[in-house]
């Protein structure tokens, strides 16, 4: 029997959504274990290509690549550069691209990748095995500089003197390992009560988004789909936190919208074409048994949109409501 933790999660829905047919061309941003590049091959006569920055995700897959007879293409690039990558392989245009955000269960499980606290391990939180990574930042940062990290990627209430905790903790011993950093945060900002989440869960989304750069890569990669899509081509994206989602969220009501966007100070002005049409105004959740079978199910939400012939949309990062703090280190500058 397959552990709960490694089934994609809402795969029946996304193949749906995808309007899988044969022939086509598509793209899963985020092939991990393979689940949904499995299910699209399964579902028609059609070609995948699968995007990984995690060269062990690309690794683990070669053994059984083969079965598909070429019809599945493994890229080790992160999925931000998926327009790049298939232009590099003559691919200019697809008719759908799937998205199954958030960390991988398989990295959730290895306890030398520093992604979880459940396992000790070397603090990395890295994707793709690079640096500077979490125990770099976490090292470095100054105190507002992690107050900035955790508040606006962990949505952590107690951002302040969890940061300050781990500067005077750094002072008498480096923080390297993942049950260090866990155990510092809880120290200070114990449950009240029967907590749902552990302390430091909070800590650790802010820190593994922060170090991958994920809301960056997630705008690229809609952008990029954007532009790949055919006119009736699908684009999905299954999220499990809010941060996400309200980017996707965000992404698709720009795309679709087709009334006037003036202010009191602007003059009333004709928006750009919409470029997506929503298969659903709101939301899929993922089926109660599919949720009762699979405790990372609980939390998804699918949205999905068809793309419409209008040429694709030039905007900034803030049109999609990334989160910006005026106290974020730049990762780039970190000391490794």
């Amino acid at each position: 029997m397959i552990a709960a933790a490694h089934i994609p999660v809402m795969a029946s829905e996304a193949v749906e959504a995808l309007n899988v047919k044969d022939g086509g061309v598509y793209v899963d941003a985020t092939f991990g274990a393979g689940g949904y590049a499995k299910a699209v091959l399964n579902a028609a006569n059609c070609s995948v290509y699968a995007f990984d920055r995690d060269p062990r995700a690309i690794a683990a897959a070669n053994d059984w690549a083969g079965e598909y007879d070429g019809r599945l293409v493994l890229i080790n690039r992160p999925f931000a550069e998926m327009e790049e990558a298939l232009e590099e392989r003559d691919v200019t245009e697809v008719d759908g691209v799937v998205l199954d955000l958030g960390v991988s269960s398989m990295q959730l499980d290895e306890a030398e990748r520093g992604f979880s606290f459940r396992h000790d391990g070397p603090l990395s939180m890295r994707m793709d095995g690079a640096k500077p990574d979490a125990a770099d930042v976490v090292a470095s940062a100054d105190g507002r500089q992690l107050a900035a990290i955790f508040k606006t990627y962990g949505e952590e209430k107690k951002a302040a003197r969890i940061a300050r905790a781990i500067v005077d903790a750094r002072e008498a011993s480096p923080i390297v390992t993942t049950r260090a950093l866990a155990a510092i945060v809880e120290k200070a900002n114990p449950p009240r009560g029967p907590a749902k989440i552990h302390p430091a869960t909070r800590v650790f989304q802010a820190l593994r988004i922060f170090v991958n750069d994920e809301l960056g890569q997630l705008v690229a990669a809609l952008r990029a789909a954007e532009r790949l899509l055919k006119p009736t081509g699908r684009l999905v994206a299954v999220t499990f936190h809010s941060l996400e989602d309200r980017i996707v969220k965000r992404f698709f009501s720009v795309r679709s919208e087709t009334r006037s966007r003036g202010t009191r100070h602007l003059p009333e002005q004709a928006p750009p074409p919409a470029t997506f049409r929503l298969l659903s105004s709101k939301a899929r959740a993922a089926a109660p048994e599919e949720a009762a079978q699979n405790p990372r199910a609980r939390s998804a939400k699918l949205r999905a949109g068809e793309r419409l012939p209008a040429p694709a949309i030039v905007g900034n990062d803030e049109d999609l409501g990334v989160p910006r703090h005026s106290n974020m280190p730049d990762l780039q500058g970190v000391p490794v």
